[in-house]
């Protein structure tokens, strides 16, 4: 009798359990190509096992796309449903304002109306007040950078006691844990809205810490003294897993997104990291990024948790300008198949990996060609947990990929358009993509690589004009056969930008 009433018992707790709206575990890279992992590239040069593993859980989508070629626009384009150019290009710089307007709604504020308990660990780079924490007598000392003398605010510039408002809990994130930004001070450790422990020294580039490869690429400013960026990974993984252990306890569903510094420079891999790889440290880098997501991915499984969460990956923009030197050194180019690298408007700077597990909705091993961008992700979820999106101030660019991800359509999107900078647009319709400006490089093609990969060494400074299914590598502009396609898709290209919105649930 005992041993029923157990079973009884252990079927209505299950019961409850799944009830529960899916978790949602959001896995974010920084500067990662689309070539880098071997589930898209079978000559990669990098082992990513735990991505590998996620991939043939997933539906994996050949055709996915940030808003941005650089880091904060593709971030806020993906936690809002907009495109970024509609607000701004530019990145967040050190002690910058926040991106988002008080009345825009975001990603997790859409979670926490139906009931998610909410969390961001890891990058940030959307922007804080540092402002009301400023200590507006203290004034800014002359650093040498290079040959350079430039004006930094030092330590005793802020009152790090003080709460930092206009950050990721003012914009729907219950807790936040992380350093805002690798790369930019100030190098401490912030969690929810203080810092840990305060700066008190002043970090200063080429002064510092042993780097693998690239440049240290960090930006003098306040430093807690015996900083070590190295512990970022293993310190924002190890809260990430408490996190997800400590949500197996709790009665609502949780939302994590969880965005790494990496492989973004500084090129930083651990020591036991080193030579994991066939593709320097870069490629180590990439190893210990996909060994930390492996140590999500589980705390999940063991927690219990994974057949009811949602766990979606992607990368903000392609490979740094370091990606040119890696393919003639190591023959590993991160972007492959694609042209352009992170700020371009070829393909390689926003032509990201990106896939999702939906756990008795997405067949696992599915690979996917339709048309998809991070944008949509908003729309989606909002579809997932029964929101009903305003029409103002709400993901106006969102497209609602459920029926895609269920298998009922084989398409969505149209069309998308990316631009990191407001001079170069790059607007894809069907199978063809318009890249405008004079040039759709901005990172320092090199001749060697041109001649390496058959690229014309010329590229001309009009609208260029591709067929991605024919020529998925972009050397064939075919702007001078069809002129006629260029004027159309120009045309359409304004008529979006002007309207506002390219969300199918806005057309009138």
């Amino acid at each position: 009798m005992i041993a029923r009433f157990s079973a009884i018992f252990s079927i209505i707790f299950v019961g409850i359990a799944w009830a529960k709206q899916p978790n949602v575990l959001i896995l974010y890279a920084d500067d990662l190509g689309f070539g880098d992992l071997g589930c898209y590239n079978k000559k990669s040069r990098i082992p990513t096992p735990n991505l590998d593993r996620l991939a043939s859980e997933s539906v994996r989508f050949t055709d996915g796309h940030s808003s941005s070629g650089i880091c904060t626009p593709s971030r806020f384009a993906m936690l809002t449903g907009r495109h970024h150019w509609r607000d701004f290009h530019g990145i967040v710089n050190a002690f910058g304002g926040s991106v988002f307007k008080p009345e825009r709604l975001t990603l997790p504020e859409m979670l926490k109306e139906k009931g998610y308990k909410t969390a961001a660990i890891g990058k940030w780079h959307l922007g804080w007040n540092w402002d009301a924490i400023r200590n507006k007598e203290v004034r800014a000392i002359t650093v040498q950078e290079g040959r350079r003398k430039k004006q930094q605010l030092g330590p005793e510039a802020f009152d790090w006691t003080k709460s930092i408002p206009n950050g990721p809990l003012d914009h729907g994130f219950d807790y936040y844990f992380g350093d805002t930004v690798i790369n930019f001070p100030p190098y401490c450790w912030i969690e929810n809205d203080k810092v840990v422990k305060a700066p008190d020294t002043l970090m200063q580039t080429g002064k510092w810490k042993k780097i693998k490869e690239g440049g240290w690429e960090c930006r003098p400013g306040p430093m807690v003294t015996g900083w070590d960026p190295y512990e970022n990974i293993p310190t924002t993984t190890k809260k990430g897993v408490e996190y997800i252990e400590k949500a197996a306890e709790a009665e609502e569903p949780f939302f994590l997104y969880f965005a790494y510094p990496a492989p973004h420079a500084p090129i930083i891999p651990n020591d036991e990291f080193d030579g994991k790889s066939k593709a320097g440290p870069y490629g180590d880098f990439v190893y210990e990024t996909d060994h930390s997501i492996g140590q999500l991915l589980q705390a999940l499984k063991d927690s219990g948790q994974a057949e009811n969460t949602i766990v979606i990956f992607s990368a903000d923009n392609g490979p740094e300008h370091y990606a040119y030197a890696r393919d003639a050194k190591f023959d590993h180019w991160s972007a492959h198949p694609f042209r352009g690298l992170k700020r371009d408007a070829y393909e390689g700077g926003h032509h990201v990996p990106f896939m999702i597990k939906y756990p008795g909705v997405t067949m696992a091993g599915t690979v996917n060609d339709a048309l998809v961008s991070q944008i949509d992700i908003m729309a989606t979820l909002a579809s997932v947990v029964g929101y009903d999106l305003p029409e103002k101030n709400a993901a106006e660019d969102s497209h609602d990929l459920l029926p895609l991800l269920k298998g009922e359509v084989k398409s969505i999107r149209t069309s998308h358009i990316h631009n990191t900078f407001d001079h170069t647009w790059a607007f894809r319709e069907g199978d063809w993509v318009l890249v405008t400006g004079k040039s759709g490089h901005h990172s320092r093609v090199t001749k060697e690589w041109l001649k390496k990969h058959d690229y014309p060494k010329v590229e001309s400074k009009q609208p260029r004009l591709f067929n991605l299914r024919e020529d998925i590598g972009q050397r064939n502009d075919l702007a001078a056969k069809h002129p006629e396609k260029v004027k159309a898709m120009e045309t359409s290209l304004a008529r979006i930008r002007a309207q506002g919105y390219s969300a199918p649930r806005l057309r009138k």
